[in-house]
């Protein structure tokens, strides 16, 4: 860390001016950066803890959330926590296996009545799946 030591000047009429070196200058500016991408992070947090106390049915289980960290997407780490195969999956809901497996891996993003199908197979909150 740099030692920050600035140099005042009386500059008269009350007006007082500061001196700093260059690398003072950038070790403050980094720091002001750093502050600010804190504060936002704290109301992204903030927002999204009132989101999540104002609907609590918006929650995901923490299982879920663990296998998304882990790299998961959502609708697999969903039909993994409900302990079934992309097969099970396909035949309960008519869907190919071969379609499952694209929704899951993003390659396509599936309709409405599609998800909603799926959501109610998974027994989920179909808002889960349909963000």
């Amino acid at each position: 860390m740099v030692d920050i030591s600035p140099k005042f000047i009386d500059a008269g009429g009350g007006l007082e001016l500061v001196v700093l070196t260059r690398v003072e200058f950038d070790t403050l500016s980094a720091l002001a950066a750093e502050a600010e991408e804190d504060l936002a992070d704290i109301a992204l947090y903030d927002a999204r803890k009132a989101e999540m106390e104002a609907d609590p049915a918006a929650l995901l289980p923490r299982e879920v959330s663990a296998m998304l960290l882990r790299g998961d997407r959502l609708l697999k780490a969903l039909r993994k926590w409900r302990g079934m195969s992309q097969s099970d999956l396909a035949a309960q809901t008519g869907l190919a296996q071969g379609y499952v497996s694209d929704l899951e891996s993003g390659r396509r993003a599936g309709t409405a009545e599609t998800l909603a199908l799926l959501a109610k197979h998974l027994d989920i909150d179909p808002s889960w799946i349909m963000r």
